[in-house]
């Protein structure tokens, strides 16, 4: 591995032809010696990754192997043979291909360089997108998914058989996901294309460098190839501070509603501040509220992705040009566009990772040699926590980007029929070119076979219908497509991006029989997310009313009046990013050690020093649990500081295993750093009599027949299926002039989630729905870490009262969503409430 001190300077080498030098010399610039470097070595013939801060001239690097290599090459004279493209740029974010063309286009304009740049984003107009497989640019800026489609076409080997580079920007943001699963099996079919093709991998620092460099190269049995590394070090420290304000701040919520004056104070004193929070609904409310109170009529904007595109490219222009004071904006500005002199980011809401807050600090003045500047916002206590955990995390440089992972089957199925729609495919070549990308390195034949099986017939339980038969074996032994049709409904459907569909919610009646009646009166809409954890008899909030969860019909949520005093599930705080696992034991590091105490507000130094006083802090390795009892209930409060969705599936299993010991639970809320279990009977002396005892209730076995019971009770499966069965291509979303609707797409995804799992139970798609169902919605290997960890070190502290740890969970719970300022206003005076009884004696 090279680190290159950003400061250091190099004499531009022979490598750089004269119209480089030229241009560097007009600007006052040099070439960085990073720059350089990735240059030599790609010219050697290495792909390579190049880790580098904001500001250190990533971008350049990346093209100017591109550059050198066509300014050498010459125009291409006309009435030539045709020529492919010679580099492919992938970004992950449309926007984000369009910037760079713009900003690209500037250096090659001033050099002269005979270099024709081109972009192709879902945005491009057919004509255009047609003109260029006719008539390719020399470099190509797109995304994933039009990767997929250009690979997918009968023209593929013509139109990138002269491929040289791939860059691929921003990586790290694209590996992890289902799109990173698409793209690297494109480049394993693009290495085959073009076989001295060399990838260059662009990416902020990471945790595991060697997880991206495995993933820009091929990967064959017995070998351990990898890409170089240049990761530049040095510049300017980030200036990071956590708001000082003299507001109290909130034991609970996710608002920060009472910092929205400083927030409006520290956007006046800087020329454009870019104010990052975690959720669109969050983003939608932090724009109401400055706007309220916006009496110098700062022109302030909102960006996130539900807003049409129109309106968000108007936001971006106008960052460009520096028109804007401010933008509110979620993850969708969180990449490397170059959005003018922004002179402060500040960050609403704890930012959950590390990684993530190294990431958005760096959107803040994109020069090395000056520092970024960021304030953090914290909701609430257990927030202001968080955020210093991220802030010292800053500044010793660790970082928490989760692992690159194995690769989903439901990507894996797209891709095989994609090829298949290019040309007929041998299955032996194909199974090696698709080991050969890193996410996919660990397949077997046995389960390649299933996936060619299931493109081919939709499994044992479907082969009789011959809508699923997307390919046909012919006598060399190869696989086609079926018909034609097949190939043009891939191209309608590519892609791994599911919106998150909404439900109906709709009260119903019983019938004299018992059954449900039809009709009913319509509640408004509720993201599946937050239904698919329910079972049958389960009651939440919603619109004011508890409502007793009946079930699912086609795309409606069915309910009841709910006649239990408390719900079951209250509503929660969905649609937000997971605690990572770096700053949860952080927190609990923190929690365990006084020293660190000091550097916390005085505010949250009282609270914990009244935890001490009526409690316990929990050491770092520790398991803290609180029994007390509050009304007419008995609650129970687990400080396991593992993230909301880990907590979910553990309260789910909880009460499970409560109910089985006869304690009548009622229910839980979670939160990111606990989980709060509340019931009739007094759990703190069953506890205490060793009926049930702890151990045994939080033994990692519950992660076995209670984990699969709930989950076939719960509607959490076949909703992962329906998003699998999508991007399989088992069920098409979009036919030739026509989409179906989220109505339709559930209904036929129910249908066959039922028949799969009546008469073929091991179908492959059931397999990937499990896989990841276990990982991104259940967390179970996280929870499985958990409770190893806490073995043989829980401690139940059984208490009269409430406890100052406790009241942000506590708050939680019966939480009606009523919005704007009303809701601010029921907490605050709940948690006024909840802190009397924690002082009371």
């Amino acid at each position: 591995m090279n680190q290159i001190d950003s400061a250091t300077r190099a004499e531009p080498p022979l490598l750089l032809p004269p119209p480089f030098l030229r241009w560097f010399a007009d600007k006052g610039w040099q070439p960085r010696a990073h720059q350089l470097e990735l240059l030599s070595r790609v010219e050697g013939g290495e792909s390579m990754l190049l880790i580098a801060p904001t500001g250190a001239g990533k971008t350049l690097a990346g093209f100017l192997p591109s550059l050198v290599s066509l300014t050498q090459r010459g125009k291409v004279p006309p009435g030539s043979a045709f020529t492919g493209i010679h580099t492919l740029y992938i970004s992950p974010l449309k926007a984000l291909a369009v910037d760079i063309e713009r900003n690209l286009m500037k250096p090659v304009g001033d050099m002269g360089l005979p270099v024709r740049i081109e972009n192709r984003t879902g945005d491009t107009p057919a004509s255009k997108r047609q003109r260029q497989k006719l008539n390719p640019p020399d470099i190509l800026l797109t995304t994933p998914e039009q990767v997929a489609l250009l690979l997918a076409n009968g023209e593929a080997e013509r139109f990138f058989r002269d491929l040289k580079y791939v860059v691929l920007d921003e990586l790290h943001s694209l590996v992890t996901s289902k799109r990173g699963h698409l793209l690297s099996l494109g480049l394993a079919r693009l290495r085959r294309l073009a076989p001295k093709m060399q990838a260059i991998g662009l990416s902020a620092t990471v945790a595991d460098p060697m997880d991206l460099q495995r993933w820009l190269a091929p990967q064959r049995p017995g070998e351990n190839n990898h890409a170089g590394l240049i990761t530049v070090t040095g510049g300017a420290r980030p200036e990071i501070s956590i708001l000082s304000t003299e507001e109290r701040v909130p034991w609970a919520g996710h608002s920060a509603a009472y910092a929205i004056s400083d927030i409006y104070k520290a956007i006046g004193g800087q020329k454009t501040t870019l104010l990052f929070v975690n959720t669109r609904s969050q983003a939608e409310r932090v724009f109401q509220e400055l706007w309220t109170i916006n009496d110098d009529n700062l022109a302030i904007a909102l960006h996130h992705g539900s807003l049409d595109v129109g309106q968000r490219r108007k936001v971006e222009a106008a960052m460009s040009e520096n028109r804007l004071r401010a933008v509110v904006a979620t993850s969708t500005l969180d990449l490397g566009i170059d959005w003018g002199d922004v002179d402060m980011v500040i960050h609403v809401g704890a930012p959950k990772g590390a990684s993530r807050l190294a990431q958005r600090i760096g959107r803040a003045n994109h020069r090395m040699d000056e520092p970024s500047r960021a304030i953090l916002v914290p909701a609430n206590r257990f927030e202001v926590m968080e955020c210093q955990a991220a802030l010292d995390a800053n500044y010793i440089g660790a970082q928490d980007t989760p692992p690159v992972g194995k690769g989903a089957l439901d990507v894996l199925a797209q891709h095989v029929l994609g090829m298949a729609c290019a040309a007929p495919f041998d299955p032996l070549a194909l199974y090696a070119e698709i080991t050969s990308a890193a996410p996919y390195s660990y397949l077997t034949w046995e389960t390649f076979e299933r996936i060619v099986d299931f493109v081919a017939t939709g499994g044992y339980a479907l082969r009789s219908y011959e809508r699923y038969a997307k390919i046909r074996k012919t006598p060399e032994g190869f696989w086609r497509v079926s018909n034609p049709m097949v190939a043009q409904q891939y191209r309608l459907n590519v892609g791994t991006i599911i919106e998150s569909p909404m439900l109906n919610v709709r009260m119903v009646k019983h019938n004299a029989r018992g059954a449900l009646g039809r009709g009913g009166m319509p509640l408004g809409k509720v993201e599946e997310y937050f239904i698919e954890m329910l079972s049958p008899g389960d009651t939440f909030l919603f619109s004011g009313k508890v409502l007793r969860f009946e079930g699912i019909r086609e795309s409606e949520c069915l309910v009841s009046q709910g006649y239990k005093l408390d719900p079951k599930v209250p509503s929660y705080n969905g649609g937000k990013f997971p605690l990572s696992t770096y700053l949860a034991s952080q927190v609990r590091k923190m929690l365990a050690d006084p020293s660190r105490h000091a550097t916390l507000p005085e505010q949250v130094r009282d609270w914990l020093s009244l935890q001490k006083d009526i409690s316990m802090l929990p050491k770092e390795d520790e398991l803290l649990i609180e029994t007390f009892p509050r009304g007419s209930r008995h609650y129970m409060v687990i400080y396991a500081f593992e993230g909301r969705l880990a907590h979910q599936t553990l309260g789910m299993l909880l009460t499970r295993r409560l109910d089985r010991a006869g304690l009548k639970p009622l229910g839980f809320v979670a939160t990111d750093y606990s989980l709060a279990v509340w019931g009739l009977d007094d759990m703190g002396e069953a506890f205490k009599a060793g009926s049930p005892r702890l151990a045994d209730l939080f033994d990692e076995d519950m992660l076995g027949d209670d984990l699969e019971a709930w989950l076939n009770e719960s509607f959490l499966l076949k909703r992962t299926f329906r998003n699998c069965a999508v991007i399989a291509g088992l069920i098409d979303q979009r036919h030739p002039g026509k989409e179906k609707s989220g109505r339709q797409v559930t209904v036929s995804a129910d249908l066959i989630y039922d028949v799969l799992r009546s008469h073929e139970p091991d179908h492959i798609l059931l397999e990937a729905t499990r896989n990841d169902a276990s990982t991104g919605l259940l967390e179970i290997e996280r929870l499985g870490d958990m409770l190893t960890r806490i073995k043989g070190h829980i401690t139940h502290r059984p208490l009269d009262r409430i406890s100052p740890l406790a009241v942000p969970v506590m708050l939680e719970i019966g939480k009606v969503p009523v919005g704007g300022e009303a809701q601010d206003f029921l907490l605050a005076e709940a948690a006024d409430e909840l802190f009397e009884d924690v002082v009371r004696h």
